[in-house]
């Protein structure tokens, strides 16, 4: 039996706050903390332009 992931197939636009993975991945792109990754990411909901964009403002502050 396939992996449901598989055939179903990625959307790298959304943010999945849940996977470590993901989390992991954001706050060390963004140079957060798991706190700030995780506030962040709530704010936004999973879509990953809008967090991105205020990751961004979180490190100009």
């Amino acid at each position: 039996m396939p992996d449901a992931k598989k055939s179903v197939g990625r959307d790298r636009r959304r943010v999945a706050a849940e996977q470590p993975y993901e989390l992991s991945y954001f706050k060390r792109k963004h140079q957060l903390t798991e706190e700030q990754a995780r506030k962040i990411i709530k704010e936004a909901g999973n879509s990953r332009e809008k967090a991105n964009a205020l990751a961004e403002k979180v490190k100009k502050a």
